[in-house]
């Protein structure tokens, strides 16, 4: 399989995915500024949006959308990252998914954007304290998003609330949120895709 991925763009998800799972897999970096890869090729020759994460499979079948190819990955070994597919657990985990897709991952849009005026970003950060209400309210009573387990759903939402600091977005009065971040942060495979695209230094 093969990866397209910016450094700490939501790609990171399931690139943590594919670490967690063991699976092999070629990493190719996107400059998201150019769309171009590597080689100098056109990005949008591979992902007609321009955006990543896309995942190619073996026959070069491309899937895109970080939801559905970390669904992909965990369907890769069964029981890892994610309940069977089908169980009422499964689309307990899809709610999660979803929820991080449209209200978190969605939610940190306008504060990436320069033209964003103050006020407006102001509100912004007003409506994404609300979703860390509800966040908080399930990681004070069970380690990971979904459960007891480390699943995909967790991938994503380390992801993506890792933003929070570099946009300065203050998390320190969700104690849970900031306990989990510092959890995941510790597992040794979270620990591999931070040091594949250079986001954590090397151990010594």
């Amino acid at each position: 399989m093969k990866l397209y991925y910016a450094p700490a763009a939501c790609s990171l998800a399931p690139h943590i995915a594919l670490s967690e799972a063991g699976l092999a897999h070629e990493l190719v970096r996107v400059d998201l500024r150019t769309h171009t890869l590597p080689d100098g090729s056109d990005f949008y020759a591979v992902s007609p949006n321009g955006y990543v994460p896309v995942l190619e499979l073996d026959d070069g079948t491309r899937l895109t959308e970080a939801a559905v190819i970390l669904q992909y990955i965990a369907d890769r070994k069964p029981g890892s990252l994610a309940p069977a597919f089908g169980s009422i657990a499964r689309y307990h985990l899809m709610e999660r998914l979803n929820f991080i897709a449209t209200e978190v991952h969605k939610g940190f849009g306008p504060l990436w954007k320069p033209n964003t005026p103050d006020a407006y970003k102001t509100i912004v950060v007003e409506t994404l304290g609300k979703r860390f209400d509800f966040i908080e309210s399930i990681l004070a009573k069970q380690p990971f998003f979904a459960g007891e387990s480390f699943t995909v759903a967790d991938a994503y939402l380390f992801t993506i609330l890792s933003w929070a600091k570099h946009l300065k977005v203050d998390l320190s009065r969700w104690q849970a949120i900031t306990s989990y971040l510092d959890r995941v942060a510790a597992r040794p495979k979270v620990q591999d895709a931070l040091r594949a695209e250079h986001l954590l230094k090397a151990a010594a």
